[in-house]
C-alpha cells in the first residue's frame, strides 16, 4: 500500500514539474491516461490518481468528455508572493490556522472529524519524502480549514500552503524541519486532533499554535546552522587564498 502511494506521489511530482518547466504549458490539453501510463510506466489507475490529487491542487481542470487542462494558479507568478519570507508565511499560518483550529472545534461534523481521522493515520505511516501538496500533512490542515464552514478561511489556507508548496526555499525551509524530527510532529498534529474531537476550541487553539511553535523553533536551529557553515566555508576559502604556503610558493 505504501509503496503504491509513493507511486502516484512521483507521478503527481513528475507532471507537476513538467507543468511548471512549460512542457506542459498552461492552458494546454494533458496526454490521455494511456499516453501517460506508458509515459511513466505506471498503471491507469495510479494516472487517475495523480490527476486527483493535480486537481485538487488546482494544477489541472478536468473537463467531462474534453480532458484534463493545466491551470494558471502559481502563486510564484505573484511579486508579492516571490518577496516572502519562510517565518513571515509560519507567523500568517500561526494567526490564521490557531484561529481555524477553535473554529473547527465548534463545527466539525462527524464526516469530517473521520476524514481528519484519516488524515492523521496517513500522516503517522507516510515517509518525509512523501511531504508534498497532495500528501496527509496538507489534507489534515484542508479538513481543519473546510471544518469551519467559512469559504474565507478555506481560501486564506489554501493560499497559504500553495506559497509553501510552489516556492523552492520556503518548501525546503518546511521539509527540512519536518525530516528534523517526525516524532514531534505527529505528535503535534495528534494533540491538534484529539482537542478538536473534543470541541474544545481553547485547546484546539493552543495545540496548533504549539505545533507552529515547534516549526519556528525547527526553523531558526536549521537557519542558524546554515549560517554557521557558511561562515566556515567563508573562513576555509580565505584561509585557502591568504595561506603562507600560497603566498611563498606565489
Amino acid at each position: 500500500m505504501a509503496n503504491k502511494k509513493r507511486l502516484y506521489l512521483s507521478v503527481f511530482k513528475e507532471i507537476s514539474s513538467l507543468i511548471q518547466s512549460g512542457e506542459f504549458p498552461v492552458g494546454s490539453r494533458l496526454p490521455t491516461e494511456r499516453e501517460l501510463s506508458e509515459r511513466f510506466n505506471v498503471s491507469r489507475p495510479t494516472i487517475r490518481e495523480a490527476i486527483i490529487a493535480l486537481e485538487a491542487k488546482e494544477k489541472v481542470a478536468v473537463k467531462p468528455n474534453s480532458g484534463v487542462y493545466v491551470l494558471d494558479n502559481n502563486p510564484t507568478n505573484d511579486d508579492f508572493s516571490r518577496g516572502i519570507s519562510a517565518f513571515e508565511l509560519l507567523e500568517a499560518r500561526v494567526l490564521i490556522e490557531g484561529e481555524a483550529a477553535a473554529l473547527a472545534a465548534r463545527m466539525i461534523s462527524e464526516d469530517e472529524l473521520k476524514e481528519l481521522a484519516a488524515a492523521l493515520n496517513d500522516l503517522e505511516a507516510e515517509g518525509v519524502e512523501d511531504i508534498s501538496s497532495s500528501g496527509a500533512d496538507r489534507r489534515f490542515h484542508k479538513v481543519i480549514a473546510e471544518a469551519t464552514h467559512n469559504r474565507v478561511i478555506m481560501k486564506q489556507i489554501q493560499y497559504l500552503w500553495d506559497i509553501q508548496e510552489n516556492i523552492d526555499y520556503i518548501h525546503h525551509a518546511h521539509q527540512s524541519v519536518c525530516a528534523a524530527d517526525a516524532s514531534t510532529r505527529i505528535a503535534d498534529h495528534t494533540a491538534i486532533y484529539d482537542a478538536i474531537a473534543d470541541g474544545n476550541a481553547s485547546e484546539a487553539r493552543r495545540a496548533m499554535r504549539s505545533h507552529f511553535s515547534d516549526l519556528l523553533e525547527a526553523m531558526h536551529d536549521a537557519s542558524e546552522r546554515e549560517a554557521v557553515e557558511e561562515t566556515r566555508r567563508k573562513a576555509a576559502q580565505l584561509r585557502e587564498r591568504f595561506s603562507i604556503g600560497e603566498v611563498v610558493n606565489f
